[in-house]
């Protein structure tokens, strides 16, 4: 797996392409990744007790890992180019 917690990555591919966030969990057995505000599922939860109300909690879901690009710093992607010496 080429991207680990903490890096900034772009979705390159599914409902949410085009977006970037920060890699908040990576599944390495399962190549996947959790990224910050990226994949965000609702899982509707119903009430335990008799006087308690259900709800609807809103979490990121894990993406594969394939549909996610590490995004560089500008500063590092800036091309270098070298001559030689003749």
């Amino acid at each position: 797996m080429k991207v680990k917690v903490g890096d900034q990555v772009k979705i390159i591919a599914g409902k949410d392409k085009g977006k970037e966030g920060k890699i908040i969990k990576t599944l390495r057995k399962e190549d996947r990744v959790v990224v910050e505000g990226i994949n965000i599922v609702k899982k509707h939860l119903k009430p335990r007790y008799t006087n308690e109300t259900g709800s609807i909690q809103e979490t990121e879901a894990p993406i594969h890992v394939s549909n996610v690009k590490k995004v560089e710093d500008k500063v590092k992607s800036a091309k270098t180019s070298k001559k030689k010496a003749s």
